[in-house]
């Protein structure tokens, strides 16, 4: 067997909005206790397979796909740093280099996770120690970070409001700023090798994202906080799915001078899983580094390669027809014992049996098969003595999940390698059927003289905003169950395959509530 051929997706980056996958703990366990002790038996390694970092993106030298920048919540991450815990090794001890954007865990707050009266100077002591775990977990661990923010999805469920005890609007701002003032009052500094602070912006319409906006801009203002200001921008809530209110927030910032160059020179958008959003991310990034910030650059994070696995839904294919939508495509994958002793190339195998009606290979799926994922025969007990419905144990997830993530990144690059090259998805499409609008009406918001202008150009084309479908599935749809929102996001290819039942395998699902928590 020829040796693998590493595909490095960090040089094709180019100068597109940056895609960060959300590690799922689940399987940076096995990239990390693989560091310490045979944690995966080497017998058990597909052939090619010979060192459990060629699954880890974030080491250049040794990854299958190298690729720099990932996401990772304080949420599920154990935040005791003075204990060895070679299950977080990934991030904790990655390459210098890489990057990693902390999550602040405001999800966990809002689902009871983290007990306590989260009200701002309600005096919890569960709540307080939480807050100063977590503040020490992303000023050492992450390059930048986001804000322990209070959703405002809480203050309209009535069981997330009864957790942490946030009934109102008003109680989210003010908890999300008694969070901000601690976070600012105890950062070390990047000078001193502390991370970069994200300033949260939440709300669920336009007037509530307008009013946390007012409220929570001066936390990034560098006159009034010359020595802790924060860094940069995320965007939750309305603000990352309702392309009309991203630009009507940018240039409120430009004018606001809160997009300074060497300040403030990153924005973050949460829990962005739609394929033409990679594209149009693109475009407004690139406006802004045009006329206002040279250094800018925008993010955009999802748990899908890690949530479909869980799932057992795997990527074969992806779509970028032109004048069509454009999208990831996945199905249920092959599970049966009978493959325990296949041979048959992978990608061979599932296409042949009709699991899949094609199959394009990442660099872990070309190495893999039928029995490297079906690994459990007839009769074979798995990890907790019994004999399972599924012929897939532990690795077999992570390997798949590894393979997803590769199929999402190659995505998002050449999603936007296509659009450069002069196609377009359908979602961009006027109803008027020009394409080089949206591009247009973005520059000359930008290149405007004054707010004024820019701000009529962008309300001159309310009804275009309208028309692209936001990061929600469609525009202001509120969801709350993780699988619900999961299966709107991607379009499907039905097969007669049973879905992997995964009574023998114990999953993290802290990627199933890191999705829920991204989208709602």
């Amino acid at each position: 067997m020829t040796e693998p051929v590493q595909d490095n997706l960090t040089v094709k980056q180019n100068d597109y909005a940056v895609f960060l996958p959300a590690i799922s703990g689940f399987y940076a366990t096995f990239i990390g206790k693989q560091r310490n002790e045979p944690y995966v038996d080497p017998a058990r390694l597909p052939q090619g397979l010979t060192d459990m970092e060629q699954l880890n993106w974030l080491n250049s030298t040794k990854a299958l796909f190298p690729y720099k920048w990932s996401l990772y919540s304080g949420g599920h991450a154990n935040l005791d740093l003075n204990k060895q815990d070679w299950s977080e090794d990934m991030v904790r001890n990655r390459e210098p280099g890489t990057f990693i954007l902390g999550d602040s865990g405001g999800f966990q707050i809002a689902k009871g996770l983290w007990e306590g009266n989260w009200k701002a100077n309600s005096g919890c002591a569960k709540a307080q120690k939480k807050r100063e775990l977590v503040f020490n977990w992303l000023d050492n661990v992450s390059d930048y970070c986001m804000t322990l923010d209070i959703p405002t999805w809480v203050i309209h469920d009535k069981k997330a409001s009864a957790a942490c005890q946030i009934t109102t609007l008003q109680e989210a701002v003010d908890a999300t700023k008694y969070n901000n003032e601690y976070f600012m009052k105890h950062r070390k500094g990047v000078q001193n090798g502390g991370t970069k602070i994200l300033n949260v912006l939440q709300g669920d319409n336009h007037t509530s994202a307008d009013q946390w906006y007012e409220t929570m801009k001066d936390y990034c203002d560098p006159v009034k906080y010359p020595d802790t200001h924060f860094d940069g921008w995320s965007m939750g809530g309305q603000n990352m799915c309702d392309v009309h209110l991203v630009l009507r927030r940018l240039v409120a910032l430009r004018y606001d001078n809160l997009l300074q160059q060497g300040v403030h020179d990153w924005m973050h958008f949460l829990g962005t899983s739609k394929l033409e959003w990679a594209v149009l991310l693109t475009v407004i990034q690139r406006a802004v580094r045009k006329y206002v910030n040279p250094n800018f650059t925008i993010s955009f994070d999802c748990a899908s390669p890690f949530l479909a696995t869980a799932n057992g839904q795997v990527y074969f294919e992806n779509i970028f027809e032109h004048d069509s939508k454009w999208s990831y495509r996945m199905a249920p994958s092959a599970d049966d014992k009978k493959y325990s002793t296949d041979t048959r190339k992978w990608g061979t195998g599932v296409v042949a049996d009709g699991i899949y009606p094609r199959w394009e290979d990442s660099p872990i799926s070309d190495l893999l098969k039928m029995k490297d994922i079906c690994i459990y025969k007839p009769g074979d007990l798995n990890k907790i003595g019994k004999e399972g419905k599924t012929s897939w144990d532990s690795f077999s997830y992570a390997l798949l999940m590894g393979h997803n993530v590769w199929m999402h990144l190659t995505a998002v690059q050449e999603a936007n390698r296509r659009f450069d090259a002069g196609e377009h998805p359908a979602m961009m499409r006027r109803s008027g059927g020009d394409y080089a609008k949206f591009e247009d009406i973005v520059e000359a918001i930008f290149a405007a003289p004054d707010r004024e202008t820019s701000e009529a150009i962008i309300e001159m084309y309310d009804t275009y905003w309208m028309e692209i479908v936001g990061t929600r599935g469609f525009k202001g749809k509120k969801t709350k169950n993780a699988r619900t929102q999961f299966n709107a996001l991607f379009e499907f290819e039905e097969t007669e395959t049973v879905q992997p039942n995964d009574d023998s395998v114990q999953l993290d699902i802290s990627a199933l509530d890191q999705l829920e928590h991204e989208q709602t």
